[in-house]
């Protein structure tokens, strides 16, 4: 099943209404679509990762600089990137928005990808991070622009977390 160029599109249109400006990513299948779409966008600045802990402080950086940004990441990616979370993140509030590919949940094929995604929401929850599932397109721009709004307000991180239904075409 290919990864949906369309609920991409969408993703990355309601990143732009909220004005992000700048990306952080390192590659993943689920987000490749998106990854392309900021790289081929002269208004976008896409920084390309080596370890997920890295978005992190681009996102901090950016943040203290008055800038939008976004993180994407698969659920392990964000696993990895914890000790940044906690240490920088949270502890100076630094509002996060973080998009995460759900991989190892319900209908997973992969069994290297299984016990990231039984972790991950209990992890999210243990860190007390806001946390949106997002299954439909016709949710994308609520959820997104309610997600910025809380990480903004909050200073702290929020997750919206991308399922197989809304990044996998039938």
């Amino acid at each position: 099943m290919p990864v949906s160029v369309s609920n991409s599109r969408l993703i990355y249109n309601a990143l732009k209404a909220c004005d992000v400006k700048i990306i952080s990513a390192l590659p993943e299948t689920w987000l490749v679509h998106l990854i392309r779409m900021a790289d081929d966008d002269p208004d976008m600045q896409l920084i390309r990762i080596a370890k997920e802990e890295e978005a992190i402080g681009i996102s901090a950086g950016a943040h203290l600089a008055g800038v939008n940004s976004a993180l994407l990441m698969q659920n392990h990616g964000f696993l990895a990137a914890i000790n940044p979370i906690v240490s920088l993140a949270l502890l100076y509030k630094i509002p996060l928005v973080m998009l995460i590919s759900y991989r190892g949940h319900m209908g997973e094929k992969d069994a290297w990808q299984t016990q990231g995604g039984l972790v991950t929401e209990p992890i999210l929850r243990a860190l007390n991070i806001p946390i949106w599932h997002l299954n439909s397109a016709a949710d994308i721009d609520r959820r997104i622009k309610d997600a910025q709004t809380l990480a903004h307000a909050a200073l702290h991180p929020v997750a919206i977390l991308l399922s197989r239904e809304l990044m996998w075409e039938d």
